[in-house]
């Protein structure tokens, strides 16, 4: 390629859809050797001639384009769905009209984001978009309540993090009302001694049924509603018949399949039959899991298909759920309603005596479900209670299922699943959308029994798609980090526990301990520490296992209404057994990884707005309660103060440093403990602890509490050695000083004084 004109270069970067690098124009015209220091030269002739201009990102374009990454704010999200912005810097006045910028992802923004995206240019005034990553939103926006003051109107913050109030004129009002929930855009402060905000949205008043969720939903960025292109596929759908031109569904009509769910369920994706074979067939089970066909209505790249992918998931809320498939679908035509024919997909699974798997077969079929049952009835049926439901179904149907579900258990315990069964809480609201209380949420084996169903199809599923060498979703779980396993083995000696040292810790290891602490008074304190030494379950495309199943493989398959990772897997199953219409696409099998860290990411952040909402139910119903006495449990141990979660509600606080008994406290972070050096007090995790409510907000979910009972920081059981001590550091501390040996993090801190005390010396 022979060296280029000047003028050649500076066409390049003008008809270029994209702002150039150095390295790109130099890969571009193939410039080699000495010829790069003439072709340096030529940039710096263009740039002085102002007919190219450098931009942020050290990449060039002609004056009045917009840099390839730049930052841009969503004006517009039409009827259709598409998304359009406008460049956050850019002078009218200087430069003429905004561009337009369209966004080509299903990126998950909303009107009023801010985002960072890469451009790619079509004309003067259009380029297209590619998402980098939505702004943090707490940077530029703020929601909150409406309340007036004596000195005008405020926006009192929802985050519980929130440092201050903001400050809004009547002009920036925008039509909202003491009480009002409201979104705000943060001004310049200009001088001003607190931020100021513009509220441009009204999200509803305070005392709304659903005030709290929407709050949740609003923090996630989750979406309620559909887009009417959505909706609009949703119409016409039919059940399909038993055979068409593109194959035959297996007739499971006549089958005595059944759903077991709560009582509140509204949509049934699963249900379940169970036959003991005999002896001259190998013994052992034959069950059947049949789940939703959700793959035969949500077709890939569609519009169906495109929001379910950018939600990821359903989320629950007390009151209501945000979910991924519109109800046409995920409450009718999904839904295995009793005696309704419904598509399904599933696999007839064949365990032995053992409870192993020894074969299966997957399929897609119709069903007629012959019962929607719920767990409280069938448990009470297999303990004796029958009603006209369940009755005639005893025999052939419930008394198989717990059969097959006592062979699977004994599986479980004997591979060593891990057993953190640690005690669910479920809010009581009411229809006026207050909560009304919490209790525990029942563990019943008619709970356990559905769980190992789906837990089997989960593995033949993970099993068929590598037999056929297909892409898989698989739902992994690391093992516990050697780091976490240490510093939970230190703090567990203190107990008369121990964890195995120089080996890899492995699920029935930690399920002995448990049995062992489970006869202690301190039982769930060793919960809890286990728990955190966990590794999140995620989505990917590379298989390591399921630690806390104690699983090789393993995959979400069970519930495509309201799991993405569920669906892809049903393609993919579909497509590698030549099940029909509706198989993983090319698109879909080349970006697994891509698809995987996605619905990963959407599901924490489901997992987030649950729990902030349930935070808020229950600070909401605490806050009625201020200067009550509760006992609890040391959930957190911080250098700033405690956390409790309270035994009656499950509610969590903060006991903050300043409150604590007149002492003057060393933050030990391997014994999870704050110790008086004073008074020898000791606050360690997993204590029980009596409190007072000083405070609840329902808006923010926070609460705190003070220490009601001194003797609150005594631990029965539990001794911390003594150690000769020079000046402030142990005989211990000294000498591993002297070695260079990095010591355990100690902070002191102050409590509160006692009335009529003097507080103790300074370290």
């Amino acid at each position: 390629m022979t060296f280029p004109h000047i003028d050649e270069v500076y066409k390049h970067i003008k008809e270029s859809g994209t702002s150039l690098s150095k390295r790109e124009l130099v890969r571009a015209f193939d410039i080699k050797g000495d010829d790069r220091k003439l072709f340096k030269q030529y940039i710096r002739q263009l740039e002085q001639d102002g007919k190219i201009v450098k931009g942020p990102d050290k990449a060039y374009s002609v004056p009045g384009s917009l840099p390839s990454v730049t930052m841009v704010q969503i004006t517009q999200i039409d009827k259709e769905g598409d998304v359009f912005a406008e460049p956050l810097e850019w002078d009218v006045a200087l430069q003429g009209a905004k561009p337009r910028i369209e966004l080509l992802s299903n990126a998950p923004v909303k009107e009023g984001d801010r985002a960072l995206v890469k451009l790619k240019k079509f004309t003067d005034t259009l380029y297209s978009a590619e998402l980098i990553r939505r702004i943090d939103k707490e940077r530029a926006t703020v929601m909150g309540q409406v309340a007036k003051t004596a000195k005008g109107y405020i926006v009192r913050p929802t985050h519980k993090k929130a440092k201050y109030d903001f400050d809004v004129s009547e002009a920036d009002m925008n039509g909202a009302k003491t009480g009002d929930l409201v979104i705000g855009e943060v001004m310049p402060s200009r001088g001003l001694k607190r931020r100021r905000i513009e509220i441009t949205q009204v999200l509803g008043h305070r005392d709304d049924v659903n005030a709290i969720s929407l709050i949740a939903i609003h923090e996630a960025g989750l979406h309620e509603k559909f887009l009417d292109k959505v909706i609009e596929e949703t119409k016409g759908l039919k059940v399909p018949p038993i055979e068409n031109k593109h194959g035959k569904r297996e007739d499971l009509r006549h089958i005595p399949l059944v759903t077991i769910d709560g009582a509140d369920a509204r949509d049934f994706d699963d249900a379940v039959f169970a036959e003991k074979r005999p002896k001259s067939e190998g013994g052992g089970f034959h069950l059947i899991v049949a789940i939703a066909d959700v793959s035969h209505y949500v077709r890939p790249d569609s519009a169906l298909d495109r929001e379910a992918y950018r939600r990821g998931n359903s989320t629950y809320f007390p009151d209501h759920v945000v979910p991924m498939l519109p109800e046409a679908l995920s409450n009718d035509l999904c839904s295995l309603r009793p005696n309704e024919d419904r598509a399904c997909m599933g696999f007839h699974l064949y365990i032995n005596d053992e409870g192993e798997l020894t074969k299966h077969t997957v399929f897609r079929g119709l069903i007629r479900s012959h019962a929607r049952l719920i767990y409280d009835q069938v448990q009470a049926a297999k303990d004796g209670v029958v009603d006209d439901m369940t009755k005639p179904l005893m025999k052939d149907v419930i008394e198989p299922l717990y059969e097959a579900y006592a062979v699977l258990d004994k599986a479980r315990r004997k591979r060593g699943a891990l057993d953190l069964d640690l005690p669910e809480r479920q809010i009581m609201i009411n229809d006026k959308g207050k909560m009304t209380g919490v209790q525990k949420r029942a563990r019943l084996d008619a709970h356990k029994m559905i769980e190992e169903f789906m837990i089997l199809a989960n593995v033949a599923a993970a099993q068929a798609l590598e037999a056929k060498k297909a892409p898989c979703i698989y739902r992994i779980h690391d093992r516990p980090s050697a780091e976490k396993l240490d510093t939970a083995r230190e703090f567990l000696e203190a107990f008369g526990l121990s964890l195995p040292k120089g080996q890899v810790a492995k699920p029935a290891q930690i399920n002995a301990l448990l049995e062992k602490a489970s006869k202690l008074e301190y039982s769930q304190l060793i919960s809890t520490v286990i728990l955190r030494t966990q590794s999140q379950a995620v989505y990917h495309p590379e298989n390591i296992g399921h630690f806390g199943l104690a699983l090789r493989r393993y995959a979400h398959f069970t519930s495509p209404i309201r799991r993405y990772a569920d669906l892809l897997v049903h393609r993919s199953l579909i497509k590698a057994y030549g099940l029909g219409e509706g198989g993983l696409s090319e698109e879909e099998r080349v970006t697994m990884t891509e698809k995987a860290e996605h619905i990963s990411t959407t599901e924490r952040n489901s997992s987030d707005a649950e729990r902030s909402a349930v935070d808020r139910f229950t600070a909401a119903w605490m806050s009625e309660r201020i200067g009550a006495e509760f006992s609890g449990v040391i959930n957190g141990v911080t250098r700033f103060g405690l956390f409790v979660t309270l035994d009656e509600n499950g509610a969590d606080g903060l006991i903050p440093m300043r409150t604590l008994p007149d002492d003057y406290y060393i933050h030990d972070e391997k014994q999870h403990a704050l110790i008086g050096r004073r008074h020898k007090r000791v606050y360690r995790l997993g204590a029980r602890i009596q409190i007072r409510l000083k405070e609840a907000d329902g808006l923010t979910g926070s609460s705190l509490f003070e220490v009601a009972n001194d003797k609150s920081a005594d631990i029965a059981g539990v001794k911390f050695k003594k150690t000769k001590t020079y000046g402030n550091k142990s005989k211990a501390e000294t000498k591993n000083r002297k070695k260079g040996k990095k010591q355990p993090r100690k902070t002191k801190f102050r409590g509160k004084p006692s009335k009529g005390k003097k507080p103790p010396p300074k370290a």
